[in-house]
This record gives structure tokens, C-alpha cells and sequence, in this order.
């Protein structure tokens, strides 16, 4: 057992220095690719160290404030994503829940509709979805309250009448908008993209992720014990409406705020958990952070392949789903591949 759990310690720490490698690669590619060389000493006079220039301003402008934001976002909305998803296939016993089962991905969707069909700005936009979106899952919640029946299939049947009933509602906009104007920019941002990055949007959404990620890491061993059943789990001594109510709100916190500037981007929170159950198993000591660091990489290494494939660059969000769903099907089709409670 002790070899077992060397091994899965091992595999994430690789999974960091992956990620760690994925993000230095991420700034020399592109249509202005930069050395690695003076990517370091960009970076390292940022931070203060007493570096003499040796790239140009126009290098130091493209890595700092147009190639660094979308590349930490990607990483964030990748680790939000896919920790999310790996908690609600937790805490409902089911393998086919994503970060999006409660509704957060349609409410965020029809607050950006209407954000931008009412003329605000990029931030307004975001601060749009993200609250929208929260406020679909409080909705949820309210329904799920007064459902008969088991509270958690009330809960899951709840996100998805409220789901349609803001996709229609997003729909509706999109009908009413202005066609020449309007509605392309709805409709690119229901693709999911994070080209424009802005520090803006980093500092906007990095208190609600990091509120959101860091307990879903301290309560990973009490997931653990609720796969195991409400009798199970009050028998240690853990209270399993509260532990899932904590990581619910958790995962809806940091689901809102990655769609929030990111946009519609499916199949990371239900591909990724599944594929590192494979890697690291079921135990969520090892599952949560493997997931948080397998989600980065992928998302990261889906917008290198989103920007540098076209001029224009591919929404994020098609890439996903053309990368997500076919892989999803290897995953469940493979051979040894089991979910465990």
C-alpha cells in the first residue's frame, strides 16, 4: 500500500513539473515566438532580479501583457474545470457529472448574452457570467429544497430544468439581437475563447478560484469517505450533507468564475478526472490534485494548439469538444476502465 501511494505521490509531482514545462513552452510558441533565454529574463526582471535588457520592449510587451494573462487563465480555468468536475462525480456517485450539472455554465452563458446585448464592457461582461451564474445554482438550490424525494436526484433534476430553462433564455437574447453586431460577438463567446486575456480578468477571478480549489483540496479525504455512502461516512464521524453542501458551493465558485472569462468550454471536467482515475485511481487524496494539474495541461496545451493553428485563432471551446469527445470514448471503451465509489 505504502508503494502504491510513493507511486501516485511520484506521478503528481511529475503532472507539476509537466505543467511547470507546458507553461515556459507555452511563450515561445506562436506568431512571435520568443526564445526561451529571454523569456527568463523577462520574467526574472519583472520579479525584481538585476537583469540588464537583452530582448527587445516589443518582446517584453507581447510575453507580459498579452502571452502571461492568457496563459495562467488557461491553467486556472483548466485546474477550476476539471477539479470541479472531479468533485461532483464524487459527491453524486456518478461518472457522468461536469461542472455544469447544477446549471453555472448556462446562467454564465445567458449573463454574458445579456451583458453584451445591453452594450457593457469586456469587464461587465464577465462580472455578468460570473454573477448569473451563481445565481443559476442558488436557484437550484432553492428548487432542490423544496422537491420531494431524495434531495440529491432533486438537486441534479433541478440543474437541468434550470439549465434549459436559461439556455432558452439565452436563445431568446440571441434571437433579438442585433445581427450584424450583437449576435456574432453572443455567439463567439458561447464558443469559449480566452484570446484578449487581460490582467484584469486574472486578478477578477484569482480570490474566487483559489476560495474555491483550496478547500476542495483540504476536504478530499472527507470525499473519500462520502463515495462510501451517508452511513458510512456518519459512522467516521462525517457529516455528509454538510461535507457535500461545502464542496458543491466550492465547485460552483470556481466553475463560475472559469466560464466567466472563458466562456463555454465542455468535456475538460469529465474527461480529465476520468482519465487520471486511470493514472492515480479513485483515492481523492491523489484524484483532486492530479485532476486541478492534468486540467491545466490539457486546457494550456488546447489554446497553443487554439492560436497558433489559424491567424485568427480557433474557439477554445470547439477544440474541446473535437479533442474531448472522441478521447472520452477511448477512455470508457479502453480496456481496465472502471469507475470506483
Amino acid at each position: 500500500m505504502n508503494q502504491i501511494a510513493a507511486k501516485h505521490r511520484r506521478t503528481i509531482w511529475l503532472l507539476g513539473v509537466a505543467l511547470i514545462v507546458c507553461i515556459l513552452g507555452s511563450f515561445t510558441l506562436g506568431h512571435y515566438p520568443v526564445p526561451l533565454n529571454e523569456l527568463l529574463g523577462i520574467l526574472g526582471s519583472r520579479l525584481g532580479l538585476p537583469i540588464a535588457p537583452f530582448w527587445t520592449t516589443q518582446m517584453e510587451t507581447a510575453v507580459w501583457n498579452i502571452r502571461l494573462p492568457r496563459v495562467l487563465l488557461s491553467v486556472m480555468v483548466g485546474a477550476c474545470l476539471s477539479g470541479a468536475g472531479a468533485s461532483y462525480q464524487g459527491i453524486f456517485q456518478n461518472p457522468m457529472a461536469s461542472p455544469d450539472i447544477l446549471g453555472a455554465s448556462a446562467g454564465a452563458g445567458f449573463g454574458a448574452a445579456l451583458a453584451i446585448l445591453v452594450g457593457m464592457s469586456s469587464f461587465g461582461i464577465t462580472l455578468g457570467a460570473f454573477v448569473c451564474s451563481l445565481a443559476t445554482v442558488a436557484l437550484v438550490f432553492w428548487i432542490s429544497r423544496h422537491a420531494k424525494g431524495d434531495r440529491v436526484l432533486g438537486l441534479v433534476l433541478a440543474g437541468i430544468m434550470v439549465s434549459s430553462l436559461f439556455q432558452s433564455g439565452t436563445s431568446f437574447i440571441k434571437l433579438v439581437a442585433d445581427p450584424t453586431n450583437k449576435l456574432p460577438q453572443i455567439t463567439y463567446w458561447l464558443m469559449g475563447s480566452l484570446s484578449g486575456a487581460k490582467w484584469s480578468e486574472v486578478c477578477f477571478v484569482a480570490f474566487p478560484m483559489l476560495a474555491g480549489l483550496a478547500p476542495l483540496l483540504l476536504l478530499r479525504w472527507q470525499l473519500n469517505v462520502i463515495t462510501m455512502g451517508d452511513d458510512e461516512a456518519r459512522a467516521m464521524g462525517v457529516n455528509p450533507q454538510r461535507i457535500r453542501l461545502g464542496i458543491v458551493v466550492c465547485s460552483t465558485l470556481v466553475t463560475a468564475s472559469a466560464v466567466s472569462v472563458s466562456g463555454m468550454i465542455g468535456w475538460v471536467g469529465l474527461v480529465i478526472p476520468h482519465m487520471m482515475r486511470r493514472i492515480v485511481g479513485s483515492d481523492y487524496r491523489y484524484l483532486m490534485p492530479g485532476s486541478m494539474l492534468g486540467g491545466g495541461i490539457f486546457l494550456l496545451i488546447v489554446d497553443n494548439v487554439s492560436r497558433n493553428v489559424t491567424t485568427a485563432g480557433i474557439p477554445i471551446g470547439i477544440l474541446t469538444a473535437f479533442i474531448g469527445a472522441p478521447f472520452f470514448l477511448w477512455l470508457i471503451t479502453g480496456k481496465g476502465d472502471h469507475y470506483e465509489h
